[in-house]
């Protein structure tokens, strides 16, 4: 397989010198930790007292990692990805808002993203979080086998109609749609009404995708246990894999409460059960289709050997690759151009309320072994490129 991902010329080709060099920057400091701590403290701080820093904000680290603070905002984003190949999944990102209003804003958005879907071939997708539709506390407790009272079974059935009013909008415009995983011990209840929905949506092409984050040792197990009832019920099933963005919180509470942590015991195990579950899926692709999120190098290559060894074509729908916007373009610029199926996850909303997205993308890059320095090197090569040119 041909290493595609060290051309930078393609990879940045969208960005300007001034883009370039700003991405240098927030990447240089993303790559010190202590930086990180200290940036998110006075950005929390500055925020909360309203000082007139969103201006400043918006300029560096939110136009680097966000499309805009409204849809109809990210459209010239989406038009000028799409210039290269690159489809865009318009992510609604705002966080914590736990009440009736929020939900039904959120589900909102999502429908109106279907519509936006169904007018532009650069937005194949849709997505939402599962407590972007009801609480967590709802969710865990279902999950824990705990009996609801009349007040929260009344709350759960109002869940239940967001994600079929969703769910039903998608089908009908053909319009995929992804949902996002969460924590461990809320998933059991999501994954529960997700699969009622694959059974409900699914049943000529996956319409319907769910998030198995493969950190977790369990999650080939649920694929195959799924895979099983689609063949007995007669559904497709749609699965975004990644490896994960809970990692510390999970492994913190099971050691708290004295349980297993769900998270696999190394970084390799974790490498290892996320190429299987892809083989797994590229095995039994007649009835399924992958969302591959990662910005893994390594596993990328692996789906592109195996989608060649089984004579998939490199269009597949049935078969995507996904990066989040402001990331990893040496990978998502280089397999578009190639041909693949490629999707940029593109977080939007108000500044503000996106904020907590934009904290946990810096801490995780600051958290994952190599990502930042990476990325910091293929700019660098860019930079020389360029200056080479002139």
């Amino acid at each position: 397989m041909d290493k595609i991902f060290n051309n930078t010329q393609n990879a940045f080709s969208l960005k300007s010198d001034t883009e370039l060099e700003r991405a240098y920057f927030l990447f240089k400091l993303i790559d010190s930790e202590p930086l990180v701590k200290i940036g998110t403290a006075v950005t929390n701080f500055a925020l909360k007292a309203h000082l007139p820093v969103e201006g400043l904000i918006r300029a560096t680290v939110f136009d680097h990692f966000c499309g805009g603070v409204s849809e109809d905002d990210c459209i010239p984003v989406v038009d000028k990805m799409f210039t290269k190949g690159v489809s865009s999944v318009l992510d609604y990102s705002v966080e914590g808002k736990e009440d009736e209003a929020a939900f039904d804003e959120a589900m909102n958005k999502t429908l109106k993203i279907i519509n936006f879907a169904k007018e532009k071939d650069a937005i194949p997708f849709a997505v939402f979080k599962p407590t972007g539709f009801g609480r967590f506390e709802l969710y865990q407790k279902l999950g824990e086998g705990k009996s609801l009272n009349e007040t929260e079974q009344a709350e759960w059935n109002r869940v239940v109609e967001r994600f079929d009013r969703v769910c039903k909008a998608a089908h009908d415009n053909d319009i995929a749609l992804l949902i996002d995983g969460e924590e461990s011990w809320m998933q059991d209840a999501a994954d529960n009404l997700v699969a009622d929905m694959m059974r409900k949506y699914n049943k000529k092409k996956a319409i319907v995708y769910n998030t198995l984050q493969m950190y977790r040792w369990d999650r080939l197990d649920y694929l195959k246990i799924l895979h099983q009832q689609a063949q007995e019920e007669g559904f497709h099933i749609g699965m975004k894999l990644v490896r994960g963005a809970y990692m510390e919180k999970e492994n913190k509470r099971a050691e708290e409460k004295g349980y297993k942590s769900p998270i696999c015991a190394s970084k390799q195990a974790t490498d290892y059960n996320y190429d299987d579950a892809v083989a797994f899926m590229v095995e039994h692709i007649d009835t399924m289709a992958i969302f591959a999120g990662t910005h893994n190098e390594e596993s990328s290559y692996k789906l592109m050997e195996l989608m060649a060894h089984r004579g998939i074509a490199k269009n597949d729908f049935r078969v995507w690759f996904g990066q989040l916007y402001g990331m990893s373009d040496n990978m998502s610029f280089n397999l578009a151009a190639e041909g693949y199926n490629v999707a940029k996850y593109l977080p939007f909303g108000p500044v503000k309320d996106v904020m907590p997205y934009l904290i946990r993308r810096a801490e995780e890059n600051t958290s994952v072994a190599g990502q930042t320095s990476r990325e910091l090197t293929l700019i660098k090569n860019e930079r020389e490129r360029r200056k080479g040119k002139r």
